[in-house]
């Protein structure tokens, strides 16, 4: 007899199977007993009638509480009311144990609550649908530069120096030295993209800042694709490409998922190539027009980032900001050389900065002259200096945060959702 999980059904009507799972809800009607049943891949009626499982396995039935854990064996048949459109009608019943009251009850809990029963909260299905989006976001990404010829070239987690100023880093012992946990991995992909062209790096990166903006983790994932000979128009075109690739996936995929989300897919839907790219300044010009108090120099804040957005159906590329608010190793224009040759994706109905990126700064002279203007440690830098002097070429890359794209697509209005076990500015457990 078949042992089975749940999303695979359609290949067993008719038949008898085993399902194994925890009791999600049950509702007794005299001598039957209509148990919700879910495993993980999604949810099935298992139908207990007592004339067929006996007195014993009945009243055991009878003692199940939610979350109880259970083995049963049955005859699958289609049933279009039923959840799935599949029901079990249950011959044989095992109890591997009677879970005590779950903490989490169809009723309103508060965030905090929720926060510190995280490791049950995960077993709902709204964190269900949240995090198979997680997935299918994670699969696409990989999928789109797997099959562009990028090779995966992880970067350390510990590391020597910061990557952007080093207000925001987690500083660690690291036996006889000091090390950080890393921001990004994009300079050490700056020297894996010398060595094989295209290349990408995807991993957990983390940000001492102590922020509680609905937008920021502590720790949180992030994929960074580096392309040798690349320049920013390059990196705007695979933006775009990207992120239409990503929503498109879900889309395909995942919609199941975002109708229990209750997400809006239209708006989804208009996520496609082209993507509308303004400069900075002309970002400046809209925000001024709409009332907003922003004046060149200043950088954007959510509130910008929300107005810009507004703007437009699908996400809009900023580009060319001014040098001085973007990091060391931005290369500028040549003929502005007051402004950078970066951009920042913003994402539509006010999620923010989704992807950041731009060229790299490729003259040894030049890079060198900006780690001394930022008053950064030359030795910790010389391996990334090296580069400048073997081979140097333009080139340019982009980072975009799991987080924040999962909570854009999903339409949550908080990233803490995003990933299983948030790390945030006062939560540390689970």
């Amino acid at each position: 007899m078949p042992v089975m999980y749940i999303d695979e059904a359609a290949a067993h009507a008719g038949q008898d199977v085993t399902i194994r799972g925890w009791l999600r809800s049950r509702r007794d009607k005299g001598k039957l007993h209509f148990l919700i049943v879910r495993d993980g891949t999604g949810d099935i009626q298992a139908v207990v009638s007592k004339a067929t499982v006996g007195d014993a396995q009945f009243a055991r039935s009878a003692e199940l509480t939610q979350e109880s854990s259970l083995v049963l064996t049955g005859t699958l048949r289609q049933d279009a009311r039923a959840p799935g459109g599949y029901e079990l009608d249950v011959l044989r019943l095992e109890v591997l144990q009677v879970a005590e009251p779950f903490p989490i009850q169809p009723k309103e809990h508060g965030t905090g609550f929720l926060m510190e029963h995280r490791h049950l909260w995960l077993r709902s299905s709204r964190q269900h649908a949240v995090l198979r989006i997680r997935h299918e976001i994670i699969r696409a990404c990989r999928n789109f530069f797997d099959d562009r010829g990028f090779t995966l070239v992880d970067a350390p987690i510990f590391t020597p120096n910061a990557c952007e100023g080093t207000t925001t880093l987690f500083q660690t012992p690291y036996f006889d030295e000091t090390a950080y946990l890393t921001q990004s991995g994009q300079l050490y992909s700056e020297a894996t993209a010398a060595a094989f062209g295209k290349v990408y790096c995807f991993g957990p990166t983390f940000r001492a800042e102590k922020s509680k903006t609905r937008r920021h983790l502590m720790e949180f994932w992030m994929v960074e694709p580096e392309v040798a000979f690349a320049q920013l128009p390059d990196m705007m075109d695979l933006a775009e490409q990207f992120l239409s690739h990503i929503v498109a996936a879900v889309l395909k995929g995942r919609r199941a998922e975002l109708l229990l989300l209750e997400r809006d897919l239209v708006k989804l839907e208009c996520v496609t190539a082209p993507f509308p790219r303004i400069t900075y300044e002309e970002a400046i010009d809209i925000l001024q027009r709409k009332g907003n108090p922003a004046k060149p120099g200043d950088d954007f804040g959510a509130d910008d980032e929300t107005i810009l957005s507004n703007e437009f159906d699908r996400p809009v590329i900023v580009h060319r900001y001014p040098a001085a608010l973007k990091a060391f190793y931005m290369e500028t224009d040549p003929e502005r050389p007051d402004l950078a040759l970066c951009m920042d994706v913003l994402a539509p109905e006010g999620y923010g900065e989704i992807i950041g990126g731009g060229q790299r700064i490729h003259s040894h002279e030049k890079l060198l002259g900006r780690i001394q203007e930022h008053h950064l440690p030359v030795e910790a830098f010389q391996w990334y200096l090296d580069l400048r002097r073997f081979g140097s070429v333009p080139h340019a890359g982009f980072g975009m945060g799991i987080e924040r794209a999962v909570a854009w697509i999903c339409g949550l209005d908080h990233v803490r959702e995003t990933i299983p076990f948030p790390r945030m500015l006062y939560r540390l457990y689970p």
